[in-house]
């Protein structure tokens, strides 16, 4: 604690104190960083351990935690499987884009904007696991509901089940990045929370391959082994959740310390009581997490818009997961089978198969995406990932485009296998989907999660479903008819909109890395919290491991990003 204490004290001195105040013979390590200098000291007087027997038990904590993104991102390819099979198409009566398809689809997302005021009160008064269990009850009941529309041939029934799923969801992808996040060893906490999402296409290719399995069979049959298999990973996490560790952060403003310190003891600190991680995180606790702060009254909101620092924090969760949603992934999503329609690659089997092969690319990328975030920075890979992007679609608006010319120009066009142009527009989409998936797929769960404040957590990642809500039903909805009236048109307003994305996250988001959810206060309360959160500063350790002297090193421009 004393040392602690000590690096501190010499922060709010350091500009008063030069290298000659120094004895240069004592020093053992100099390092340039961005980052709190608190969260370094750690790192350079304990470095984690990632191999050890506590880290593995952890890992095997956190993985229950990661069922919730894939369960998330079941549904997310499971329908846009569905609107492939001619079966389920006849027996509801609908097509693979326009109105009446936008509004059954949109009713998974209309159950997660309901559920909204329900998060916070599942998170934070019954616990982290306590939400991951409510929710994953909701889920299977809903999964049951929708599956068993076969016998009322309803659909009502359906979409009365896929609002339940929605309903369900909204308060998991809350409880699971919040818990996993909460959970997480401080220096490993943007892997794995970054790894987080990566179960999201986990849940996708898992669901693609149902529903490709389920081509052998005939009927309806078909489409109700992937539906019936959607209760898998919500109904591991009922089973599941009471057995992990409740979050720390959560059992101290309980009042329940002396388990919060032991839960770090165990996971953080490798047994050791007196690890400097622990330390760390209990001084850190003490500081900035309130007792009887607003999480702890269900209707309670004033944490998220108190000054000027909660704000901001607010924002930049609810834009991330926004623009998440926007950079064009929608409509390989939920309307991959009109988008593969448009350039001329038709076939129920030919276009699970493509599904089935992008989720799997996803899972790889996403995965290699999440261990680089701590290297490169949220910042410099959201900003790339959407340049990328915008790039990706000016290559696939022109080749659809021309695909469309040559379909219209000639009949048989319709019954041909693809043409060279089609391939090319399937190798954008590959390359669009490898793109996003390195640098969004993981910031989607790790950014809005750890911009935000203990006491904000969960109230505040509820606006950001919001916003994810909001930007998922423009897809859902908006897009179906887009693909419809305008076609490969459509794909212009994500060329220009990934773009204008890049160019407000450089202008407004700060940078994340290197600190622990706590030290992040120092960022927001600044006058400027991207440009405090890119400041570079020189740590310095005595041999006797207990004094850090700090420099700030001045950067600007490209620096100053990167």
């Amino acid at each position: 604690m004393s040392d602690i204490k000590d690096l501190k004290d010499l922060k709010a001195d350091h500009q008063s104190i030069t290298q000659d105040d120094l004895d240069k013979d004592t020093v053992a390590a100099v390092k340039v960083v961005i980052g709190d200098e608190a969260f370094q000291q750690a790192m350079l007087k304990e470095p984690p351990r990632p191999f050890s027997s506590h880290s593995f038990m952890l890992y095997l904590v956190v993985g229950v935690g990661f069922f919730c993104s894939t369960t998330n991102g079941y549904d997310g390819s499971l329908f846009g499987t569905l609107l492939a099979n001619e079966n389920f198409k006849g027996f509801f009566h609908v097509a693979n884009a326009g109105a009446w398809t936008g509004i059954v689809t949109s009713m998974y997302q209309i159950g997660s904007v309901v559920a909204i005021p329900f998060i916070g009160p599942a998170i934070d008064t019954w616990g982290r696991r306590g939400g991951m269990f409510i929710a994953g009850l909701i889920i299977v009941i809903g999964v049951i509901i929708q599956g068993t529309c076969i016998a009322t041939h309803s659909v009502g029934q359906f979409m009365g089940g896929r609002f339940l799923l929605g309903f369900g969801v909204g308060i998991i992808g809350s409880a699971g990045p919040t818990y996993v996040v909460e959970m997480s060893h401080p220096a490993h906490r943007g892997v794995t929370t970054g790894l987080y999402n990566v179960f999201w296409p986990v849940g996708a290719l898992v669901a693609t391959g149902a529903a490709r399995g389920g081509l052998t069979y005939t009927g309806n049959t078909q489409w109700l082994i992937p539906v019936w298999l959607q209760m898998m990973f919500p109904g591991l996490i009922v089973l599941l959740a009471w057995f992990l560790p409740e979050s720390p952060r959560w059992m101290y403003v309980r009042g329940r310390v002396v388990e919060a310190q032991a839960t770090l003891t165990k996971y953080h600190g490798q047994g050791n009581p007196n690890s400097e991680w622990v330390k760390l995180q209990m001084m850190e606790y003490e500081t900035h997490l309130e007792i009887d702060g607003t999480d702890r009254t269900w209707w309670d909101y004033r944490a998220l818009f108190r000054d000027r620092a909660s704000r901001y924090r607010l924002l930049m969760s609810c834009i991330i997961s926004l623009f998440g949603q926007w950079a064009g992934n929608g409509i390989v999503s939920y309307y991959l089978s009109k988008f593969l329609d448009t350039a001329g690659i038709r076939g129920q089997t030919t276009q699970i198969n493509v599904q089935l092969g992008m989720n799997a690319i996803q899972i790889v990328f996403a995965g290699f995406g999440a261990t680089q975030v701590d290297r490169f920075g949220r910042r410099p890979m959201l900003i790339c990932v959407n340049l990328a992007c915008c790039l990706c679609w000016v290559g696939i608006t022109v080749a659809t485009s021309i695909a469309n010319v040559q379909e219209n120009s000639t009949p048989e066009y319709l019954a041909s296998i693809p043409s060279p142009v089609s391939k090319a527009v399937l190798a954008w989409v590959y390359i669009f989907q490898i793109c996003y998936s390195f640098g969004w797929t993981p910031m989607q769960a790790l950014y809005p999660v750890e911009v935000l404040s203990f006491e904000m957590r969960a109230k505040g990642m509820a606006f950001s479903n919001l916003f994810t809500s909001i930007g998922l039903l423009a897809n859902q909805f908006g897009v179906s008819v887009s693909l419809v009236n305008i076609a490969w048109k459509t794909y212009i307003v994500f060329l220009v909109w990934c773009a204008v994305q890049a160019g407000l996250i450089w202008y407004f988001v700060p940078e994340t890395k290197n600190r622990t959810l706590e030290e992040l206060d120092a960022i927001f309360h600044s006058k400027n919290p991207r440009k405090a959160s890119t400041e570079r500063k020189k740590l310095e350790l005595d041999v006797n491991s207990n004094v850090i002297h700090v420099d700030n090193v001045e950067k600007t421009g490209l620096a100053a990003i990167l």
